[in-house]
Parts: C-alpha cells; structure tokens; sequence
C-alpha cells in the first residue's frame, strides 16, 4: 500500500508538472510546428492543472474524511486520467487548460488520501519513514515529466507528450484497486463526540504557519536555481539541468531521512525545528556565496554544493508536518487538515516566483538567497513545542 500511495502521488505530481514543460511548445511558433501562443498565454494554459488542484484540495480532503482513503484515491486518479485522456486529444488551446484543470482536480485527491493510507496502516514508530518514502513522490513525479514532456512535445506534439503522466495515472489506479484497504478507524457513530482540532489549540495552525515559511526557500531554489546556474555562472543548460536534477534526489532522500529521525527521537517537532535552524543558517551561507563567487572557482564549487544542500534542506520538513498533521488532527478530520496544509503551502509558492524575480531583478542571486533565510529562522518560533502526540 506504501507503494501504491508513492506511485499514486507521483503519477499525480507528474500530471500537475507536465504542463510548465510544455510551455516552449505552446509558444513555438505555428510554422515550427508549435502552437504560437505568446509567453503570457502559454503561462495560463500551463497553469490550468495547478489552479484546478488548489481549488479542490480542501474538498478532496472532505471526503477522504468521509468516504474513506480508497474512495477518494480510485476517484481522483479516475477524474487525474480522463482529464488527461481529454488533453491528449484536444488542439484548442482553451479546451486543453479546460482538461487540465480537470486533470488537476482530480490529481488534489491523493495528496490527503495517501498520506492517511500511511498514517491509518504504519504503526507510530514507523510511520515518519514511510511517510518520507511516501513524500518522495512529488520529486519523483516532477522529474518524470521533466525527462520525457519537453521533448516529446518537441518531437511529436502536446497529445502524445501528455500520454506520459496520463499512463502514469492509470497505472497508479490499477495499482490501488489491487492493493489499497482503507486503514481501521472508529466507527463513524462516534463522529459527534470529535472536537475539532482547530478549536482545541493552536497546534495545527502553528505547523501550517510554519510550513509556509519554510515554502518560501524552498521554491526559491526550485525556481530560480537552474537560472543562476546558467545565467550568474555561465554554466550550460545541460549541465545546469544535472545539477537540478541531483537536488531532486537529495531532496527525496532528506525526507526519508528526516522521517527516520522522527522515529527514532519520538517526536516530529523537534527535528522540524533542527530543519528549519539548518535551512536558515545554509541559505544565508548561500546568499553570501553566490554574492562572492564570480571570479573564484572555490566559491563557486561551495556555492553550488549549498545550493544542493539547500534544496535537500528546505523540503526535509514536508513529510514531518503532514505526519503530525493527521497524528493530532485524527481519523475524521486529519484529510481537511492535510488539505488545508496543501493549499497554504500553494498559496504561497504562487507568490514565490514574481516576488523573488523583483528581487533578483533589484539585488541579485545572492542577496536574495539570503533575504530568504529570514523565513525558515522565523519558522523556528512558530513550530509547535508540546501538543503532539507521542511516537510509539
């Protein structure tokens, strides 16, 4: 079931990424072969997926609460897939933010759903490892995209390039049909007696607060870190793009790394606060670095080392806040709880691109790198000291 939640989860990330990788199709002119849209136009289609997910990830959450986890998996992948069948055979461009915005509604259901799938089954003591192995299927999914969408689109046009994520979907449906039981929880009778969570404390608002913050470097380096590679260090595309690529994977393991050290320390708190120590202290080191580096081949080598520890650092946190989430918020409201986790976090990496862009744009890499340091460090306080309950 682990596996079928992370290939679920991929596949999903794979449909909502698909779409930005085809942007250079969308707006390759029509005697090329593409389809001519200006930049800003190809921008909103290959935002469609993104914007249908946002809107219903709160909603999917609902009903994981309650229908259950299998319900909701089988159904998301079901509406994942026929969007993006839908796609794959439309050459309007309206028609196709149309399906993958549907595409993008039905790819929000898995982000609550196999995250309890983890939590109703794993014992306490295991549950931070298999939710950072869960975890890794966002990075895994954005990757498959990136290596395939891009250059088929190129080669054979938009339909055949989205066959990649919509296969993925299928395959991950007939996975959880096979494999997928909804975990044991109390009997819905007992519903009226659950007090809900965000009235009883702060406990809940303080992890999303938190991960909000530590959102920010994150989709710092995500976004703008290919860019620097190529155009403050004269790297070439390609290798620039390994190098991503290698964050990716450092990033996928610091979940699971992180998840094994909330088990092993009973708690999950605390080494969220350890991340968000680490990733301020390793994007100011970052900031300071690229400020430096043009001209010295050591600073750049070091720059370019904590660019890697960055991205592997500001994404480590992802698997302890959804597990603690569904750990306090419980059997009836934990798929709310994660949903409205999913949708801040959203919110504010939107905001990230442009707001760092005008800075980039002002001071540079390296100041902005640093200024980002400023969130994770704030993030400190806001992660909740007591409230969680025990591991183990």
């Amino acid at each position: 079931m682990l596996a079928a939640g992370t290939v679920a989860q991929a596949s999903t990330a794979a449909m909502v990424a698909a779409p930005s990788f085809l942007i250079p199709q969308l707006h390759r002119p029509v005697a090329e072969g593409g389809n001519g849209l200006s930049l800003a136009a190809a921008g909103l289609v290959s935002s469609a997926a993104m914007a249908g997910m946002m809107c219903t990830l709160v909603l999917w959450g609902l009903v994981v609460d309650r229908r259950g986890e299998r319900f909701a998996l089988l159904g998301g992948l079901g509406i994942a897939g026929l969007g993006g069948l839908l796609a794959t055979l439309t050459s309007s461009p309206a028609a196709l933010a149309g399906a993958l915005a549907l595409a993008g509604v039905g790819a929000a259901a898995t982000n609550s759903a196999s995250g309890r799938v983890v939590v109703g089954w794993f014992p306490a003591q295991r549950r931070g490892v298999a939710m950072g192995i869960r975890q890794t299927g966002q990075p895994l999914g954005v990757g498959l995209a990136a290596a395939t969408v891009a250059v088929v689109a190129h080669s054979h046009g938009i339909g055949p390039a989205l066959w990649v994520p919509t296969a993925a979907t299928v395959l991950a449906t007939a996975g959880v049909a096979l494999t997928v039981l909804d975990p044991p929880r109390p009997a819905a009778g007992e519903r009226r007696a659950v007090v809900n969570p965000y009235r009883a404390d702060s406990f809940l608002l303080r992890i999303h607060s938190s991960s909000v913050l530590l959102v920010v470097p994150q989709f710092l380096v995500w976004t703008f870190g290919l860019t620097w590679l190529v155009e403050g260090l004269d790297w070439s595309p390609g290798l620039a793009g390994l190098t991503v690529a290698a964050t990716q994977v450092a990033g996928a393991a610091a979940r699971i790394g992180a998840g094994w050290l909330s088990d092993a320390m009973g708690s999950r708190m605390r080494p969220m606060r350890a991340v968000a120590v680490l990733a301020g202290v390793c994007m100011a080191l970052l900031g300071g670095a690229a400020a430096l580096a043009e001209g010295s081949t050591l600073l750049t080598a070091v720059s370019v080392l904590l660019l890697v520890a960055a991205s592997a650092l500001t994404v480590a946190d992802n698997g302890l806040a959804f597990t603690a989430i569904a750990e306090r918020a419980g059997p009836f409201w934990s798929g709310r709880a994660m949903g409205l986790q999913n949708t801040a976090q959203h919110l504010a990496a939107v905001a990230v691109p442009p707001l760092a862009g005008l800075s980039i744009t002002a001071w540079g890499y390296g100041a902005t790198f640093a200024l980002a340091a400023v969130f994770p460090l704030v993030a400190i306080s806001a992660v909740p000291v007591g409230g969680e309950r025990p591991v183990g």
